[in-house]
């Protein structure tokens, strides 16, 4: 397992690419096709008709990835996602603008219209994401205005997803981040958290990373001390926690809803 990985040490050695190629290749074995296919369905009931909506949508820590917009994108106006790693933002920036050499997201946008029923097609799909984002922009949860020095309208809803394990050196450090993605929403504004159980390293090419091991508790216990009250929790365990266990050995995944009081 690695140590506790750095800020500057995953700046340096993090690769977007990689990091997509392995895990985000819907249809490929190992455990990055299974978490896709255990969270989309969150994402998909929890902004799916009578879920939640609003006009403003913050993604802390996006990495280069899109998967968990796909469908909150029909559900808001205009969603900022935001990371700490320029070559990560640079890598979705390159989704974003349709550029030469992008990563190839039809698979799982697919797989998500197909869980919604359709309603759209994977083109129209990718192209409202597009049209909503509107900026993609640095961001470090650890600060209390994680989007410093830019001082923003609060928003309806934030969102992170597999941000806090990857953050976070301790469950100290994860109730001061989820008190710091409180300070982006508005009183009433809601909280979506979604991420790995029991992940305590996740290899990048050739490259190991740690991951803070996340727990039910954990969870509980920093979104209640940063003023939120759950509106749900779902735990889903993998069907082979065994599979790419030298990779990474998550267990299964949480997935939270709740909202500011």
């Amino acid at each position: 397992m690695a140590d506790a990985t750095g800020g500057e040490f995953y700046e340096e050695n993090f690769e977007p690419r990689a990091y997509l190629d392995d895990y985000f290749n819907l249809g490929k074995d190992g455990a990055g096709n299974e978490y896709l296919k255990l969270t989309l369905p969150h994402f998909c009931k929890a902004f799916g008709p009578g879920g939640l909506s609003g006009d403003t949508l913050i993604d802390i820590g996006s990495g280069p990835t899109i998967y968990q917009l796909l469908s909150s994108c029909e559900a808001y106006k205009e969603i900022t996602p935001t990371d700490y790693s320029k070559r990560n933002r640079q890598e979705l920036e390159k989704w974003l603008k349709k550029e030469s050499g992008a990563f190839d997201w039809t698979p799982v946008v697919k797989f998500v219209c197909d869980l919604e029923g359709n309603r759209t097609s994977v083109t129209e799909k990718e192209e409202k994401l597009r049209r909503v984002v509107k900026q993609v922009l640095p961001c470090d949860i650890l600060k209390t205005n994680p989007l410093e020095p830019l001082l923003v309208p609060q928003f309806d809803c934030v969102l992170s997803s597999l941000c806090l394990e990857g953050a976070c050196k301790t469950h100290d450090e994860v109730c001061s981040a989820v008190k710091n993605m409180s300070n982006l929403s508005k009183p009433g504004g809601h909280l979506v958290l979604c991420g790995d159980i029991s992940c305590s390293h996740y290899q990048v090419g050739d490259v190991m990373f740690s991951a803070l091991v996340m727990n039910e508790e954990i969870l509980r216990k920093a979104v209640s001390e940063a003023g939120y009250t759950i509106d749900s929790l779902e735990l889903t365990s993998r069907d082979d926690p065994k599979v790419m266990q030298e990779t990474t050995d998550f267990t299964g995944i949480y997935f939270m809803v709740a909202h500011k009081t």
